[in-house]
């Protein structure tokens, strides 16, 4: 057994300080203790025995464990490279619930609220069935192309159910691309008739694979670091350990209760309880009620009602999935509350720009994706376009497109923390940043060389162990999945050049390395498919459909990619093979290409009135809307009719968020102690959440949720955090999921009247109607700019 000196002590802890200087994850008290440590016996205050015992533990914590209280809390330190993980029952296993959870999450994701079966719910499922093959498989060997195969090893293992959890991750999510899919399918939309199996199938394949294949290049950036915690994927952790490994029973502030129980409890009256909000007294989950004071006031409406409105109001719903949008229970606070202020900052800035009526905003309603023409209509994409393409003339005899305060407000925040994020992070980041791409290129030159080389931490150390994934196995997968890409838009009448698609990859590869660092320490993914957009739209100018195709790769640089590498750095943290996650994640996407396809092809073909605001089952497409708006704006009409005529201030946006950056990393550096958690980047996104139908009302509770446990219970009472707020979070999920598929399935895909004061009061007056504007079409019939004046 290796004892920790304290020389050795000193100099852990010295590199600790160094590097987590500015880590806001980081505890605060336990930096605290380090200086103090640091600074010397005399100083701390403690006898020479304590402060060289304090002085050990704190360098042994870091060096052979994790600094983080969450990560510890679902992370062992130690690992057995014995216990099976990628075996022949979990890949069964896995298939079989990549295909389910594929088919329901990609029905779901047009839902708004959308129900999604995420890692928590799978785990769930996952677990019986495990221990079903267990029992059930014999414990005999099969051949599969020569090679044997043990059915049964035993007792089905943690390792196992982490193995199978990263498939699922990995392929039973929506693919990004089946939204398109419906913008391009949909009469309502583009309506083209060529969009069917092939073609979805051969681009759904090209995107997430080309997802992974990024993915894998980017591990030394956001896996290896330990700076990248990814707190989004830590419940998942605790929860295998719940199910699986063996727990002592001992009080926490009083609790007895296991972790396991603790989570079936949750779940069981979430399950009953979803009932409620979801179907039998929805008014609970819209909760609009300072709306019912004066229904058909317009100002009340516009700025407390929970559709067409801002959301200003103390309470807004008591349904868990509009609590949870915003993942409270699991975002890091200095995350949720940095959002939160951008949140509502923004809803400030939409009235200042709605009563006023700036850029004409006042005549369509404040909060919509929708894109709207001068007579106050819903811009007819048709009455403008010949053969997929811009008509000029057409144009200026119609209308030019106007847009919403908010959704204004979206896209400018948007383009200035595109600009922001990636000059804010290099500088932030810079010395990680240049250390790993100085890695990356030694990697390609010396292929024996070991990813985990340049890493001493314990995980990488333990890491080391297994066979690593060369890079160069991820850049085929990415040639490959490019090269279907291209066989989809040439084969099928897209009129999309390769060529664009390949510079807006290029671009969006640029922004990655920034975004995913944000990711992996926030918890916040920054969406680069707006980017897409107005590239696509200077180099296909008048063309919607090649600006939506173009878009495609954009959004799954950071999207796909990103999604990828959590799992990896799941599987990183779990201690899996890393080439058995590379070979789970091909199989499991493969599987998830399939099914999704099947999926959208099912809901429109069966789902009727699919994307109408009125649908009677809530499926919406929120997301299909706000890509339909955006490639009017800017790939049918284009950027420069967009920012030279319509919407100057956009254009502007890029610039000021580049220069914004330098003197607020600036001010961060100088004053790191008083504004280390407030971050430029997460307040930004936070006004660039009103691009989409989801308001205060949707954030609100969650950031009262995000304040009680991740701030309040974290810092009073820290063990029992540990021990159940993630736990919590994954009951709460879990039931709220299963139980409102239980409901679509049975109540509402074949709706049953069911009518009430309490299923109709929320749709009543001005909130729900959300067509109201705050100034009518003025007499000659028309507004905003003179005609002939947008050419």
């Amino acid at each position: 057994m290796k004892i920790m000196g304290v020389e050795e002590a000193y100099e852990v802890l010295t590199a600790a300080a160094d590097y987590h200087s500015d880590d806001v994850n980081f505890p605060v008290k336990a930096m605290r203790k380090i200086k103090l440590l640091l600074t010397g016996e005399e100083a701390s205050g403690l006898d020479h025995e304590s402060f060289e015992l304090d002085l050990r533990l704190q360098a042994c914590l870091i060096k052979y464990h994790s600094p983080y209280p969450e990560v510890r809390a679902v992370c062992k330190p130690v690992d057995d490279t014995s216990i099976p993980a990628e075996t022949l029952r979990a890949y069964l296993i896995g298939i079989f619930w990549v295909a389910c959870a594929s088919f329901i999450n990609q029905m779901f994701s047009l839902r708004q609220p959308h129900l999604y079966l995420n890692s928590t719910v799978i785990q769930i499922l996952v677990y019986p069935s495990g221990k079903l093959f267990e029992r059930l498989l014999p414990r005999t060997t099969v051949s599969i192309f020569g090679k044997r195969f043990n059915l049964n090893h035993g007792p089905w293992t943690f390792k196992e159910q982490m193995f199978v959890t990263v498939m699922t991750n990995v392929g039973a999510g929506s693919t990004n691309f089946m939204n398109y899919v419906v913008v391009l399918k949909l009469p309502m939309f583009f309506g083209l008739d060529f969009v069917g199996f092939g073609f979805m199938f051969l681009m759904t394949a090209s995107t997430q694979f080309f997802g992974f294949g990024i993915a894998g290049l980017l591990r030394r950036w956001v896996i290896y670091p330990t700076k990248a915690v990814w707190p989004t994927i830590l419940p998942t952790l605790q929860l295998n350990k719940t199910l699986l490994l063996p727990e002592s029973k001992k009080s926490i502030h009083g609790w007895t209760i296991t972790k396991y129980k603790f989570f079936f409890v949750g779940f069981t009256l979430m399950f009953f309880y979803f009932f409620i909000p979801d179907y039998l007294f929805t008014a609970l989950s819209t909760f609009n009620w300072i709306t019912w004071i004066s229904p058909n006031n317009k100002a009340l409406a516009f700025v407390t009602g929970s559709k067409i409105g801002l959301g200003f109001s103390p309470w807004t719903t008591f349904d868990w999935s509009v609590i949870n949008y915003s993942a409270p229970l699991v975002m890091p606070f200095f995350s949720s509350a940095n959002r939160y202020f951008g949140t509502v900052l923004g809803a400030l800035i939409v009235i200042g720009m709605y009563w006023s009526n700036y850029k004409f905003s006042a005549y369509v309603p404040p909060i919509t994706t929708n894109v709207y023409d001068r007579f106050g209509k819903i811009f007819d994409l048709s009455r403008v376009i010949v053969n997929g393409v811009l008509d000029e003339g057409l144009y200026r005899q119609y209308s030019p497109p106007y847009i919403s305060a908010a959704n204004l407000l979206y896209l400018g925040s948007l383009y200035a923390n595109y600009t922001l994020s990636f000059v804010y992070v290099i500088l932030n980041e810079w010395k990680m940043i240049s250390e790993a791409l100085r890695g990356f290129v030694k990697n390609l030159k010396d292929r024996q060389m070991s990813n985990y080389e340049r890493y001493k931490d314990p995980i990488s150390i333990m890491m080391s162990k297994y066979p690593e994934v060369p890079d160069w196995w991820f850049l085929i997968v990415f040639v490959i999945s490019l090269a279907i890409g291209i066989i989809g838009l040439t084969v099928y009448p897209t009129t999309t050049p390769v060529w664009a698609v390949i510079v807006i990859m290029l671009a969006s590869l640029v922004l990655l390395i920034p975004t995913a660092i944000i990711y992996s320490v926030t918890g916040y993914m920054i969406s680069l498919s707006t980017l897409g957009v107005v590239l696509a739209g200077f180099m296909v100018p008048g063309n919607g459909v090649a600006n939506l195709l173009c878009r495609v790769y954009g959004y799954n640089v950071d999207e796909q990619a990103e999604t990828f590498i959590g799992d990896q750095k799941l599987a990183h943290y779990a201690k899996l093979p890393p080439r058995a996650v590379f070979r789970g994640q091909i199989v499991a996407t493969m599987v998830q290409v399939f099914t999704t396809t099947g999926a959208i092809t099912f809901l429109i073909n069966g789902i009727p009135d699919l994307c109408s605001f009125t649908q009677a089952s809530r499926f919406v497409c929120t997301f299909p809307h706000s890509l339909y708006s955006e490639t009017l704006l800017l790939g049918v009409v284009g950027p420069h009719r967009t920012f030279d005529v319509l919407y100057p201030i956009l254009k502007y946006a890029f610039l000021i968020g580049a220069l914004a950056a330098v003197p607020l990393w600036a001010i961060r550096k100088r004053f790191n102690n008083t504004l280390k958690f407030v971050d430029p980047v997460l307040v930004l996104s936070g006004i660039s959440r009103w691009g989409y139908t989801y308001n205060l009302s949707y954030y609100t509770p969650g950031f009262y949720s995000a304040f009680f446990f991740m701030f309040f219970v974290r810092r009073r009472y820290l063990a029992w955090w540990t021990k159940y707020n993630y736990v919590l979070s994954s009951a709460l999920t879990g039931g709220a999921a299963f139980s409102g598929i239980l409901i679509f399935l049975a109540l509402q895909y074949r709706p049953q009247k069911f009518s009430w004061w309490g299923t109709t009061v929320q749709n009543a007056g001005v909130d729900g109607k959300m067509t109201a504007t705050l100034k009518d079409v003025p007499a000659v019939g028309y507004f905003g700019l003179p005609v002939g004046s947008w050419q």
